[in-house]
């Protein structure tokens, strides 16, 4: 039987290990954090994320957890709307909404269908020998015939496969993620981001009676504050409700600050030897599209279909065929979302007025106008 090494116990190694475990590899999973449990963050599963959970049979417990209804869109700090969009029309159109949940739950729901016996903690990978598919670790060393490297943003097995190549570079933007509990006295809020002046704040309920709020301002590489709290609420405290009476509610030890990178010069390939690279390892990308974990995803499950159709076919698994799959698409992706990115972080006068100016245009022209902007990425596989 055909053995994977996958490097990472991340949302993309996860679905990578259940994925090529389906499609008949043995498969070892090297993790070197002493457990896998996420910190507490919300994640943002769209359409084609869901379809690409299908194909390994848990898209249907994701969609059950959808908390999202009604009316969504950007506003401004003083409420004002910019855009709307509505559930009801974006099922309509991709088949699925967007789904908020807990990233623990997706671990979880993830990690029972590995094989047993198929998770190594406390794992450190020393080195990769993608040509003989090699791996070290410090309690010695695996051979396989596949090498999937799912190790994060600054993926060691990247810079051993593109030596040379730009590291991930960073975007002038720091960002703060919170889950805090609805409150129960009022309907759920609104799926809503509010885009200042240099800053922006999104809100998404869950399922659970639960919100995840993020927020993104422009601060130095390597800022923090004392009390990260206070600070959301120096910068966020008067804006359109909710938004001050979700930062009361939060915990302060809860807050969760990290400085956003980008690939701004996208790999030549996902591959090399008998080692394929994936999700943040191969296509770190702004969070401004929600497609981070998504396109991991799909990353996974498009390389599971290549090594199951080797085994069938009793051939070495087509990673250039993987590589084409996937390449343009994310690069694209990435391009868009650091585009975004940029947009939500105009801050002079004109700029921002400009901005708005375009979106109360683009929303006159009604929701099917958004959705345009999004058809590519939502209707995967198409």
């Amino acid at each position: 039987m055909s053995h994977a090494v996958v490097i990472g116990a991340g949302i993309g190694g996860l679905t990578a290990a259940v994925a090529l475990a389906q499609e008949g590899w043995t498969v070892t999973v090297l993790e070197q954090a002493a457990s896998i449990e996420p910190v507490g963050s919300g994640l943002a599963i769209a359409p084609n994320a869901l379809r690409a959970l299908d194909m390994i049979g848990i898209g249907d417990e994701v969609r059950r957890l959808s908390a999202i209804q009604g009316e969504g869109g950007i506003r401004r700090p003083d409420g004002r709307w910019l855009t709307r969009t509505d559930t009801d029309a974006m099922t309509a159109r991709y088949g699925d909404p967007i789904v908020l949940l807990p990233r623990a739950t997706l671990v979880d729901l993830l990690a029972v269908r590995l094989p047993p016996g198929a998770l190594h903690l406390n794992r450190r990978v020393e080195s990769v020998d993608p040509a003989a598919g090699r791996v070290v670790t410090a309690d010695g060393t695996l051979d396989a015939d596949l090498v999937v490297a799912a190790d994060g943003i600054r993926s060691a097995t990247r810079s051993t496969l593109f030596p040379g190549h730009p590291e991930p570079r960073y975007t002038g933007v720091t960002s703060w993620r919170i889950v805090v509990p609805a409150d129960r006295g009022s309907d759920p809020p609104q799926a809503c981001e509010t885009w200042g002046d240099g800053t922006l704040f999104g809100v998404m309920p869950m399922a659970g009676g639960l919100v995840y709020c993020y927020a993104t301002a422009a601060a130095p590489p390597g800022a923090r504050a004392s009390d990260e709290k206070d600070e959301l609420i120096r910068l966020f405290g008067d804006w359109r409700a909710p938004i001050p009476a979700l930062l009361a509610a939060a915990d302060p030890a809860a807050v969760l600050r990290h400085d956003i990178y980008s690939l701004d010069r996208p790999l030549p390939a996902f591959h090399r030897g008998r080692a394929a690279l994936l999700g943040d390892a191969a296509h770190p990308m702004t969070p401004n599209l929600g497609q981070g974990a998504c396109q991991a995803i799909e990353d996974a499950v498009v390389l599971a279909r290549q090594a199951g159709a080797a085994v069938e076919a009793g051939e070495a698994v087509d990673l250039a065929a993987y590589s084409r799959a996937r390449v343009a698409r994310t690069t694209r992706i990435v391009r868009r979302s650091r585009a975004i990115g940029r947009l939500t972080g105009w801050r002079s006068r004109p700029a921002v007025a400009l901005r708005d100016t375009l979106l109360l245009a683009m929303g006159a022209l009604g929701t099917n106008a958004a959705f345009r902007q999004a058809d590519a990425i939502f209707h995967w596989p198409g």
